[in-house]
This record gives structure tokens, sequence and C-alpha cells, in this order.
């Protein structure tokens, strides 16, 4: 069983990669505008959903999290 210090390390290690991302995200040209992701836009009306990014992202954290559990 993971000590609660460990899992407070893993989660603020979580938290700082997701930061990066986030603040690197307007240098990174195809997060958020690929094929199936949502835009809608009128004239004092926009709506924005990712699906497609946010499918990626929950897949590649899927990975890392079951490569991190089998350690």
């Amino acid at each position: 069983m993971i000590s609660l210090g460990k899992s407070l390390i893993v989660f603020g290690v979580i938290l700082i990669v997701i930061g990066a991302v986030f603040t690197m995200g307007v240098k990174i040209p195809w997060l958020g505008r690929l094929p199936g992701d949502i835009y809608i836009q009128k004239k004092n009306f926009t709506f924005f959903f990712p699906i497609t990014t946010s499918i990626l992202v929950s897949i590649a954290l899927s990975l890392i999290f079951i490569l991190l559990r089998r350690r």
C-alpha cells in the first residue's frame, strides 16, 4: 500500500505535468484542434468541446497509470 506522503508526491507531479501541458498548449498547434473536436461560433456565442483531444489525453493518462501501477 502506498503511503500518504508518496501519494501526495505523485499527485503533485501529475498536477505539475498537467500545468505544463496547459501552459505549452498554445505552442502545440494540434492540441485542441483535432478532427472530431466540436467548435460552434455564432454572433454572441462560442461553444468549444475538444472531445477527440479529451479521449486521446484520457488514453495516454490511462497507459501511464497502468505502467505506474505495475511497479
